[in-house]
Order: structure tokens, then sequence, then C-alpha cells
């Protein structure tokens, strides 16, 4: 027997039906449609061009002391740095475990980097420059052009490739707060300061307003005496021209602050010249560049000059 034809009004329901189904799961798609596919990364602009990187990044290596700095400081604990040769390991004042040493700053170990597999990382073109094919091929890869440059400059570069450059700008401006505070309530202006790091037995570098540690002594209010400074960062004078180094506060760095045996003989010598030497930290005076360091530095600043009031 024949199927009986359905009814117009049959018919009529059943393509209602058809389309409430096809609303549904054009609605259903819709979401996913809007959400555009780059929401969860944003672009760099750095030494090497444009770079798309995570928004969020969660397992970041880091190749420069500034880096690994500003990311702990944002609370960003690295999956891997590379550490200063003059360092033993990740700079204890940085409190941070966890952090797996990936060769050192100048010799970064790429089958380390790659066996973290990172979704950033963060290197120097004056540097690597050579290693960046290989490095971008295994994750996003963010370069600072030099580590000679402004620190503050270096710091916001990398905190927009971390997805967090306002709160870089906040901790930035806490720096210069502290500063501010320190300069006031010891009156430093119109005294001069010198840093001194004792390279070997025949050369001394001492640091200019560029540096990182010579810019936050002038931010607190201290004049570095003029020198033939290199890019602004250094000049190395030998032990025989240490009147060079004269100053009325005057600072040496050392891995060991309480050996003074570690202050330079040419000092020692001309103890007329240099009655006021204080021994610093040479992992963040020198090498812990970034806020964190920034904020060690101006610890140390602050507790010698209370001292010598």
């Amino acid at each position: 027997m024949p199927a009986r034809p359905r009814s117009l009004a049959a018919l009529a329901l059943a393509a209602v039906a058809a389309l409430g189904l096809a609303g549904c799961s054009a609605a259903s798609a819709e979401p996913a449609a809007s959400t555009p596919a780059a929401a969860s990364t944003h672009e760099v602009t750095h030494a090497r061009g444009t770079t798309e990187v995570p928004a969020d990044p969660q397992r970041v290596v880091t190749l420069e002391p500034l880096e690994l700095d500003t990311a702990v400081a944002l609370g960003i604990t690295p999956v891997g740095a590379a550490v200063a040769s003059n360092v033993s390991g990740i700079p204890a004042y940085l409190d941070a475990s966890g952090v797996e040493p990936v060769g050192t700053v100048p010799e970064p170990d790429l089958e380390a980097i790659a066996a973290l597999k990172p979704d950033l990382i963060l290197g120097t073109e004056a540097r690597h420059s050579k290693l960046y094919d290989q490095l971008s091929a295994i994750a996003p890869t963010v370069f600072i052009a030099t580590q000679a440059d402004p620190w503050r400059d270096n710091a916001l570069l990398i905190g927009d490739a971390l997805g967090h450059k306002d709160e870089v700008k906040t901790l930035l401006g806490d720096v210069d707060a502290r500063c501010d505070e320190i300069g006031k309530e010891h009156a430093v202006d119109g005294q001069t300061a010198q840093l001194i790091r004792p390279r070997d037995e025949t050369t001394l570098s001492l640091y200019g307003p560029t540096s990182f540690a010579g810019s936050l002594l002038e931010c607190v209010g201290f004049t570095i005496p003029d020198q033939d400074w290199a890019d602004g960062i250094q000049a190395d004078i030998s032990p025989e021209n240490i009147l060079q180094a004269e100053a009325d506060h005057v600072f040496v760095t050392a891995t060991d602050v309480a050996d003074t045996s570690l202050i330079p003989a040419a000092i020692a010598q001309n103890a007329a010249e240099f009655p006021d030497v204080t021994l610093v930290d040479t992992s963040y005076w020198v090498s812990g560049v970034g806020p964190k360091g920034a904020m060690k530095v101006l610890d140390d600043i602050e507790k010698y000059l209370s001292n010598v009031r």
C-alpha cells in the first residue's frame, strides 16, 4: 500500500524544525567564530623585527640577566635561564627556585633550552645574533638590541614581551621614587660617587652614568666624575692610574663583601685619597640588572649613607 502524502501543515512544521536546528547549530558555532585566532598572542617589535608571542607565556627562557630579573620582578619564574659567567648559578638575590641553568650568557646551551619546551625565549642581539634562527625554531624569540642600552628601556621591552609592560612601568616608577626618597633624606646633591670593578691585576673598570649601577647612583643624586666612557658604560684604567677614580664615595664590587682583602692594592696604597671605600655585591651591582637588582643596589646605598652620617 503506497505511503500517504504528508499534509502541507506537516511539511511546514518539518521545515520550521529544520530551520530551528540550523539556527541552534549556527548559534553554537558563533562564539568560536567571533573569537579572533590571535586573541592568545600579541605582537612585539624588537631588535629582529616583529614577533607574535603568547599573551600569557608559561614557559619562559631568558638569556640575559636583565630579562631574568625583570621576569622574576613581575612574579614570573622562568623555566630556564642562561647565567652570567661571573655568577655561580641563578643569582641568590632573586630568591627564585626552579629555574634551570641553560649555559652561560655568552654561550647558551641550545639543547638544554629545547628540552625545556619553552613558549617564549628572550635574548640579546648583541650577544646572541647568530643563534636567532635556531632559537626561533624552538619558540617565539624576542631580542633586546644590546645590554649596553639604558636598562629601563630594555626592561620595558621585556615587559611588553611578557605581556606586563604597564606593570614594568610601575616597578620603574617605584625605583625612581625610592631614589628621590634616599637622595632627599641624605642630601647627597653635589657629592661625587664612583663604582670600581676590579677585573684582574692590571685592569680596573669604572662605571659611568649609562651603566646600571651608575644610573642608580645618579638617580639618588650623586655625580659620577667625568671619564672617557665607552658608550657611557665604563672606562678601564690601570692600577697605576687609580687616582683617576677619586670621589667622595667609592664603591668596589666584590664576590664577598666581608672580605676586605678584595679591595684593590692600589686603593689600599693610596688610603689618604680613598678614606671611604665600601665593598658591594657584584651579583646585583653589575650582573643583576633589572627592577629587583635596582632595589637591592638602593638598599646598599641607603644602608651605607645611614652609616656615614
